[in-house]
């Protein structure tokens, strides 16, 4: 049951159309096994004057006072009868078309909704090349096996019962002759689904591991070129790709043995129905035409019977795709039973003794954070790499949450409050900012798509990036490559900072997000990011002191603790970790400068 629900709840809201396919189907097969009875008709009443075994009323139809009128109504009825069944295949068609795209729309649609309702945790355990496999090559297994495998049941098994039923109507024992052989192939395709269904798994997760390093060397081919590294992926995608070789070559071993085994225990079951339709014929047990027609009912048996074993075949891969895309609908959305509350958010931010630890690791990241920020004020977050700046940054807006303590703004717990209001209300512009294959103008106005021109041309102007944008020769419809490659680090920050400076928010987070930019231009960016949001607060993660100097508030992190907090001048005179910071970034510039006039 939990399988048949398994495969049934995809098609909800479509069932009607797959009912009404499934009854021109049956009608169909019934047609199609009275094909065999023309034929039997011409043989056996028209020439040799015995009796027909169409139905009455197909007869009646045919009657005439000679033979060559009988044949010519037996070419008109069959002629007519055939358009029939062209015209009801070509409206079941039609039907099945609709209804499995559409499944497979709605699938691939409610999957996306679900990766982007998934939390953070899951995303960064996730593999892209397989999530974007399960997002289309299993929907596409699913979609091909209901339009084309699942339908293919019904056929079959009418099929046959129509035919069995035609042919007991003209002799039971040629008609048990005829179906000896169909339970050896029945056992057959049972055994082959019991043995593809493991293959097709391991054939799932080869080419998922494959499509995951091609994703991701084709992603990173500017780091593979950069260090000469192209014999290593070449290397690691070959390894990869004999792997899924290996066992894609396994499955198709145990499919050759099956059809090719079937094929022969078909081919005797022709030979036998042959030889004792013959016997039975020459000794008047059977019509001739009888005879022919039984052999053409034989082959609606048992080659329906031999795609028995790719109807299985194909139900095994399905549910190996069902099982892999439960994995991704199964999973808890980030949002249930997420608070409905969205209250006013202004900018006030307080952390009240916040603890955080990993699921994975034994010691806590960040013990007994607390602090607070008023609307309006700059706060910077300094220290060193693996300090918890990030994960801090990530509770604040819930991509993580806190195990111990709480995190307010304008006192109200962030986890009283609706993840996506709290997110709307807080920008973020990221040290390795995502930019998608478009103009810089759709990148930059991507945040509100509504913004004028001029809007767009005065926020590229506050991150320093419109001389940039003015100097290329398409201007702002210069195409951006993926990810944003086409741009130096600095001009992809600075297109961040542009596209959020057109969606105002009461909370901005700088995540390290001028660190490759210049002095001059990052001083030049804050100065007038400072006038554009003289009533945001903001939130500056940084390695640049000379960043996090002009900031109201700084605090320095060690080791998951706040060491130090207080402003440049008061830490400076306190001669901690700050202070140490400041000695090294600024002796280190001074002599660049040295080296750069010539002075030893």
């Amino acid at each position: 049951m939990n399988r048949i629900n398994q495969f049934f709840k995809w098609m909800k809201g479509n069932k009607k159309y797959y009912l009404f396919a499934a009854l021109l189907l049956i009608s169909l097969q019934y047609f199609r096994t009275l094909t065999p009875l023309f034929i039997q008709h011409t043989i056996d009443s028209v020439i040799l004057g015995k009796e027909s075994n169409l139905p009455i009323f197909i007869k009646n139809m045919m009657e005439a006072d000679t033979v060559t009128k009988q044949l010519f109504l037996v070419a008109v009825i069959y002629s007519l009868f055939a358009l029939m069944r062209v015209t009801i295949m070509f409206i079941r068609r039609m039907i099945n078309a609709f209804y499995t795209e559409r499944i497979a729309y709605n699938m691939r649609n409610t999957l996306y909704k679900k990766l982007q309702d998934l939390s953070f945790s899951y995303h960064s355990h996730a593999e892209t090349g397989d999530l974007i496999q399960r997002c289309t090559t299993d929907v596409e297994t699913y979609r091909v096996f209901i339009g084309e495998q699942l339908i293919e049941i019904l056929r079959l098994v009418f099929l046959i019962s129509f035919s069995i039923m035609q042919m007991s109507r003209m002799s039971n024992e040629m008609t048990m002759i005829s179906l000896l052989i169909t339970p050896i192939i029945f056992t057959a395709s049972f055994v082959y689904f019991l043995k593809v269904k493991k293959i097709f798994k391991r054939v799932e997760e080869a080419e998922a591991k494959m499509t995951t390093t091609l994703q991701e060397s084709i992603t990173g081919i500017r780091v593979v070129k950069a260090f000469a590294k192209e014999k290593f992926e070449i290397e690691k995608f070959d390894k990869h790709s004999k792997k899924y070789l290996k066992e894609d070559f396994n499955l198709l071993k145990i499919m050759a043995v099956y059809w090719g085994g079937t094929d022969f225990i078909i081919f005797i079951q022709y030979c036998l129905t042959l030889t004792i339709g013959i016997y039975y014929t020459v000794n008047g047990a059977l019509d001739p035409g009888q005879f022919i027609a039984f052999l053409s009912y034989v082959g609606m048996i048992v080659w329906p019977m031999r795609q028995l074993g790719r109807i299985v075949g194909d139900f095994g891969k399905t549910t190996v795709a069902l099982d892999r895309l439960d994995e991704i609908m199964l999973k808890e959305s980030e949002h249930d039973g997420d608070s409905t509350n969205t209250p006013k958010i202004t900018g006030f931010v307080e952390f009240e003794n916040v603890g955080f630890q990993f699921d994975d690791d034994d010691v806590p990241l960040l013990k007994d954070i607390s602090f607070k920020v008023n609307r309006g004020e700059s706060l910077a977050i300094v220290g060193k790499t693996g300090s918890g700046k990030s994960t801090l940054i990530n509770l604040m807006i819930r991509l993580l949450d806190n195990q111990k303590g709480s995190i307010k703004f304008d006192g109200v717990d962030i986890k009283d409050i609706n993840k996506k209001h709290l997110r709307r209300n807080v920008g973020i512009i990221m040290q390795e900012p995502f930019l998608y294959s478009r103009t810089l103008y759709e990148n930059i106005r991507i945040m509100n798509k509504d913004a004028h021109e001029e809007k767009v041309f005065k926020a590229a102007s506050i991150a320093s990036l419109h001389n940039d944008i003015k100097g290329f020769e398409g201007g702002y419809e210069t195409m951006v490559g993926e990810r944003g490659v086409t741009l130096s680090g600095g001009q992809k920050q600075r297109v961040a900072i542009a596209r959020m400076l057109l969606d105002d928010k009461p909370v901005v987070i700088f995540d390290d997000s001028l660190s490759a930019v210049d002095t001059e231009t990052d001083i030049q960016i804050r100065t007038a990011l400072k006038d554009h949001w003289n009533n945001t607060t903001m939130f500056i993660i940084t390695h640049r002191i000379t960043t996090a100097m002009e900031a109201d508030k700084i605090i320095v992190l060690d080791k998951g603790e706040i060491v130090e907090m207080g402003n440049h001048e008061s830490l400076l005179r306190d001669d901690g970790i700050y202070a140490q910071l400041w000695d090294i970034q600024t002796n280190v510039e001074y002599d660049f400068m040295k080296l750069d006039k010539g002075v030893e």
